[in-house]
């Protein structure tokens, strides 16, 4: 599929000879999964969270629109293209299913071209709407997470350590002298040199979970889940180091001859919410930037 991970579908049907049909119908352009009943439908759909599902009607114990219901209620699959297969032809029957979130409804005996003519159009608005989505947590000049990415982030990280007891720490870095960098060189100069950091520190946020993102002007922040504070100020001095390495003159800096960074940091402490380790991450940044800039204030725990 010139390059693009291979979608996924799930054919759920008791009938074998449906779903071999089918199966053999799709193997040639997506990832197929074969469920044989409702039960093993909701568990493989929960599993490997597909794509789309085509979903038989008329099955024994957990009917399609059952099937469907506990989908939707389901956060992890709630999401999920549905296309109903059924040898139902009344409309209040299809019109039923489209009520509760399908997607399509294609009536039995399925006609081949048909089959893949939907598919592949429901297929191609899953994939527009996840692209969306993706745009809408990047920032467009850097192509790093943007605020809101940050935010959800942000949330859900802090409740997970909240709930683990495991370490959450944050730093806010800043582009030393940034206005003075663009009122040198000029704007273009500057999106060039801020797209520099931003690399550098999507590559300094390589552990898992970490996150980079841009929160705002020249000030970016490394969300670091698991991560101890002496860890964590290992990976901002790595962004420092590789940032040095690459050595973009600043002749208007006082704090170096070349492009430089801040940094303020803090690691979660009992009882603190999110907001206040923020809040601490700022107050070191600002520490940093008043005692000369070129460095990294972290709180003492």
């Amino acid at each position: 599929m010139n390059g693009v991970e291979t979608q996924k579908v799930l054919i759920a049907d008791d009938d074998p000879i449906n779903r071999q049909v089918l199966a053999e119908l799709l193997k040639p352009e997506y990832t197929v999964l074969l469920a044989k009943n409702g039960e093993q439908a909701l568990e493989r759909a929960a599993r490997h969270t597909p794509d789309l599902i085509l979903l038989d009607v008329m099955m024994p114990d957990l009917d399609g629109f059952e099937v469907l219901r506990r989908l939707r209620a389901d956060p992890v699959t709630a999401g999920i293209a549905i296309i109903f297969i059924s040898g139902l032809d009344r409309p209040e029957d299809e019109a039923n299913g489209l009520k509760m979130g399908a997607a399509d409804y294609i009536a039995k005996p399925f006609n081949a071209t048909v089959v893949m003519a939907r598919v592949a159009l429901h297929l191609q608005v899953v994939r527009q709407q996840r692209l969306l989505e993706h745009l809408a947590h990047v920032d467009a000049l850097t192509g790093l997470a943007n605020r809101r990415r940050f935010d959800e982030a942000l949330a859900a990280e802090w409740q997970r350590a909240r709930d683990s007891g495991t370490p959450l720490s944050l730093a806010l870095v800043d582009v030393d002298s940034f206005k003075q960098y663009n009122d040198h060189y000029g704007h273009p100069a500057g999106d060039r040199a801020l797209r520099a950091v931003a690399r550098v520190a999507a590559a300094a946020a390589h552990r898992p979970g970490h996150l980079a993102a841009r929160y705002g002007g020249e000030e970016l922040v490394l969300l670091m889940p698991d991560t101890d504070a002496a860890l964590a100020r290992q990976v901002v001095r790595e962004l420092a180091d590789a940032l040095a390495e690459l050595a973009i003159p600043h002749a208007a800096a006082a704090a170096a001859p070349v492009l430089t960074i801040s940094a303020g940091g803090a690691t979660l402490l009992p009882g603190e919410t999110a907001g206040d380790l923020f809040a601490a991450a700022d107050a070191h940044l600002y520490r940093a930037k008043q005692t000369g800039r070129n460095r990294t204030a972290w709180r003492e725990i």
